[in-house]
């Protein structure tokens, strides 16, 4: 039986599929916008380094787009308690010759393995003291600078990736610059190899130099003030596939060395020379769970003499992917320097994380 109702008009068939195929277009055209809160509560006693009892750590909202055949572009901004940050801002070109990858804006370094990962990346909920002491704390080396890296020749089945950066000089207390010539550098090497059809090895070595400013407003030359930083990392990770949204493992462990020039209690030059290292395990129990560990031992970079110590027991609840609820308990044997002496810190750490938007991978 034949329809009354009259057919459309071609005209009304041709603007709805315009509609349709602009509002298409227009999706394409638009980035990737996602939010991911962090919200963070501390109890227990720590007089060197208090946090506060409860805060919104951080919310980061990150926009990333392709832009066209031959570039992308990723921005993360962090608004928090104190204020608003471009944590990163780059383009990356992907279509150059020799099989060059080009990232220029503000990134972080590719310094070690630690300074690359977003604190809700992050398989605990602070960072090692090795990273506070000699790397810059929570910000670490993330500055403005041209990147450029390429996979080299290696042997078979091992893969090899050289970078070379050139930043701005100012990064948190590590470098700062007070000249236009005061760069700093970064060069990284990277080692990947997978082991068998679960488990893998990624190796890297890293260096970093720049002007650390400790000259400044003395009768010496600020531009013979220099850090030298120097760090080696190790990553196992096992995760079958068949079941690795139920089983899997991964450690990994860091090593730094800092050389920092600076004045002397005499006030004479010299060169502060401190070593640091953490090593953290995870492994998921099932889907919804992880156990974790992480040792700490750093000494500090301007009194090389002094070092701090500590571990952490981490456990983690996945309610989905989009989301986690993770407890910490941080134990520290840290220097209190008001009172020339080492001090006990006991503190219990949880964290809630969300996602909302798409959310591009972090690098592993």
């Amino acid at each position: 039986m034949l329809s009354n109702s009259p057919a459309p008009a071609p005209a009304q068939l041709a603007q709805t599929q315009t509609y349709g195929g602009a509002t298409s277009n227009a999706k394409l055209l638009n980035p990737d916008i996602s939010l991911i809160g962090d919200f963070i509560g501390t109890a227990g006693r720590n007089t060197i380094s208090p946090s506060r009892s409860l805060e919104l750590h951080e919310s980061e909202v990150g926009m990333q787009a392709i832009i066209d055949p031959y570039a992308r572009a990723d921005a993360f901004i962090s608004f928090g308690e104190e204020g608003v940050n471009v944590e990163e801002g780059y383009v990356t070109f992907t279509s150059l010759p020799a099989g060059l990858l080009l990232k220029v804006g503000k990134m972080r370094a590719e310094f070690g393995k630690v300074n690359t990962i977003h604190n809700h990346a992050l398989p605990f909920i602070d960072r090692p003291l090795v990273t506070n002491n000699l790397v810059g704390g929570e910000d670490g080396i993330d500055d403005a600078g041209i990147s450029l890296s390429r996979f080299l020749p290696a042997p078979k089945e091992w893969f090899l990736q050289g970078t070379a950066q050139v930043y701005r000089g100012d990064s948190s207390d590590v470098f700062a610059a007070h000249r236009r010539q005061d760069v700093s550098v970064v060069g990284h090497l990277r080692v990947y190899r997978d082991l068998g059809e679960s488990t893998n090895l990624d190796l890297g070595a890293s260096y970093a130099r720049g002007h650390n400013g400790a000259g400044v407003g003395t009768t010496f030359d600020p531009a013979n003030f220099l850090t030298n930083l120097y760090s080696a990392d190790a990553t196992i990770r096992w995760k079958p596939l068949r079941r690795a949204m139920y089983h899997s493992f991964l450690f990994r462990t860091e090593l730094f060395w800092s050389a920092r020039d600076q004045l002397s209690p005499l006030n004479t030059f010299q060169t502060q020379h401190a070593f640091g290292l953490y090593s953290d395990a995870e492994y998921r129990v099932n889907r919804r769970w992880t156990l974790g560990g992480r040792f700490d031992r750093s000494a500090r970079a301007a009194v090389g003499s002094l070092t701090d110590t500590g571990f952490s027991s981490i456990l983690t609840y996945w309610p989905s992917e989009f989301s986690q609820i993770r407890g910490q308990y941080r134990y520290g044997h840290l220097w209190d320097a008001p009172n020339d002496r080492f001090t006990n810190a006991n503190e219990f750490l949880f964290q809630f994380l969300f996602v909302m938007g798409a959310h591009g991978a972090h690098p592993f």
